[in-house]
């Protein structure tokens, strides 16, 4: 073997180690999270056992660990607002404020004793809690899900995707169009090559570039409507010329980019849907806690 084929190899065989390494590096990370979350659920509903154990109201003390992680989170989007938070402690904040949220589920499902509510106003608590965790699970399978695709051009932002998506569009019909240069010098036919390439186009390219598709593929992250539409140009580029190959390796890269628009228009659009509800609900579910700690208070109290 050739010494440019061992150094081929070589850096092969270190980028797959890299690949493995940090593959294994994120498996290990994410599931240290899920065991110190389950611990940490755990321990919530053996020390409101412990407390219950002790002949006091085991529901003061779940209550007030919601009441804590609750502030914790209003904390989270009081530094938000700011816009005083360096990136990576952003990403901190945000870390700690999904990691607090899910271990309120714990101490949730104590403090209301694994029941239904049974007057309006614990249905209207209960209810805002488990809109605010619904939304706050989908709005982070919704980062998850732009970490995977390999994140969004900032430089696109929602009002600029139709108008980006209308000049792919106008490229591809332009450059399926063109006629071939050298027959149009001598007169000659067009190649065959060239109807091939608009009846691909026809077939499978055109609904595909006039607009929004494939919302629910990129909702779940799935590539297989791309895959299909890169396998059918790959399958062309078999058979044609020169010319005809460098036509659909430009047009396979503005599939893609459309792929990528759309999913970046799925994912904008959700993001903006969700932060209407997430974010509202949340400050009336502090609302609604704080007249509940009034009202639990006041009545414990005798006062009426």
């Amino acid at each position: 073997m050739d010494r440019p084929r061992v150094k081929a190899a070589g850096q092969h065989a270190s980028g797959s180690m890299i690949w493995t390494l940090g593959s294994a590096w994120t498996f290990i990370r994410r599931a240290s999270l899920l065991v110190l979350m389950a611990s940490l659920s755990a321990g919530v509903f053996f020390w409101v056992w412990i407390y219950g154990s002790a002949l006091r109201d085991p529901r003061y003390l779940d209550g007030w660990l919601l009441a804590f992680g609750m502030s914790l989170q209003f904390g989270f989007h009081a530094a938000i607002k700011t816009n005083k938070l360096s990136p990576k402690l952003l990403k901190r904040w945000r870390s700690v404020h999904i990691f607090v949220g899910y271990a309120l589920v714990a101490a949730f499902l104590s403090h209301s004793n694994f029941s239904m509510p049974d007057t309006a106003f614990e249905w209207a608590l209960w209810g805002g809690f488990v809109t605010v965790t619904l939304s706050g699970v989908f709005g982070t399978y919704l980062a998850w899900s732009l970490r995977s695709k390999g994140g969004i051009d900032d430089n696109i932002g929602l009002e600029r995707i139709p108008a980006r998506c209308a000049e792919l569009a106008r490229d591809v019909r332009e450059l399926i169009t063109a006629p071939d240069p050298i027959a149009a010098e001598l007169s000659l036919p067009a190649p065959p090559y060239d109807a091939w390439i608009t009846d691909l186009y026809a077939n499978h390219l055109n609904r595909f570039f006039e607009g929004p598709r494939n919302f629910s593929s990129h909702l779940v992250g799935s590539r297989k409507p791309l895959q299909r539409l890169t396998n059918e140009i790959e399958r062309l580029s078999r058979y044609v010329d020169a010319l005809g190959r460098e036509k659909l390796e430009a047009i396979s890269k503005m599939t893609a980019e459309k792929d990528r628009l759309d999913f970046a228009r799925v994912h904008l659009t959700l993001t903006k849907a969700w932060l209407f509800v997430h974010v509202p609900v949340t400050y009336a579910l502090i609302v609604l806690s704080v007249l509940h700690i009034l009202v639990v208070y006041s009545y414990s109290s005798g006062a009426w």
